[in-house]
């Protein structure tokens, strides 16, 4: 294993929402990275979580970037944008364009670095006509990236798989842990590093909602998940603005949290 550590820099879809262990925490895909790779790396593997819900592109760049660059990390995954993107004031190039400048840093110091192309999380959500335009600008600058400098290219968005509604979270935005598992095991794939197989398993679609039924559940989704989200946006609050970063310190990733539940 060529890896000594790993940092992960981003918002909820890598701090693990909605994948929890049992003590209420979130695992995600990258503990699970993390715990493949300290397998074969050994007990010095080291490991960050620096994401944080909620956190929008200017605030990662600010916030977790120069302390991720501090720990001289072997590998770093980045994953940002998400959330700008559901805002009217984004601006995709301008996203792009400091995304290519962060990625140009991460290299310099000699890490590997994991990218992504988002998937199609719009189908679920209204206001599809509005945001899958910057989405699509998004995910095609990210890959001009990952060919430019090098990076390793996880394209989420070209996997159909994600158009299972078993792979997201009840809040249709955030993965399900069945998804966080799929996207371990393609992180770990690009790494050329193989991945528990059974993470890759897609779980039946389930079976089509009567119309009314499914109309019950559009406005309950709206009720729980959509209305505090627009409050939020209203009182220019996030959801993380009173959580820290999970794993702010490289340190040995622990073993026992590592199973899937």
């Amino acid at each position: 294993m060529r890896w000594r550590n790993f940092v992960a820099v981003g918002d909820s879809f890598t701090e693990g929402l909605d994948d929890p262990y049992p003590d209420g925490g979130f695992r995600g895909w990258a503990d699970l990275v993390a715990a493949t790779l300290a397998a074969g790396a050994g007990p010095d593997f080291g490991y960050a979580n620096l994401a944080i819900r909620g956190r929008l592109f200017d605030n990662i760049v600010a916030e977790q970037v120069p302390t991720a660059l501090d720990m001289r990390p072997d590998l770093v995954s980045f994953a940002a944008g998400g959330n700008d993107v559901l805002r009217r004031s984004c601006d995709p190039y301008a996203l792009i364009a400091r995304a290519d400048q962060v990625i140009g840093e991460f290299r310099d110091t000699g890490a590997d670095v994991v990218l992504f192309r988002f998937a199609d999380v719009m189908a679920r959500l209204p206001g599809q006509r509005i945001v899958a335009p910057r989405v699509t600008v998004l995910n095609r600058g990210i890959g001009e990236i990952a060919d430019r400098h090098g990076a390793t290219l996880v394209d989420l968005y070209a996997d159909d798989a994600f158009g299972n509604p078993v792979l997201w979270s009840a809040d249709r935005l955030h993965l399900s842990a069945a998804g966080h598992r799929r996207v371990a095991a393609r992180v770990l794939t690009a790494l050329g590093v193989s991945p528990d197989e059974s993470w890759l398993v897609v779980p039946p679609r389930p079976a089509p909602t009567p119309w009314l039924a499914a109309r019950g559940a559009d406005l309950r989704w709206m009720r729980q998940y959509l209305a505090p989200w627009v409050r939020r946006r209203l009182t220019g609050r996030s959801s993380g603005d009173t959580i820290t970063a999970k794993r702010p310190v490289l340190g040995p990733y622990p073993q026992r949290q590592s199973s899937v539940d």
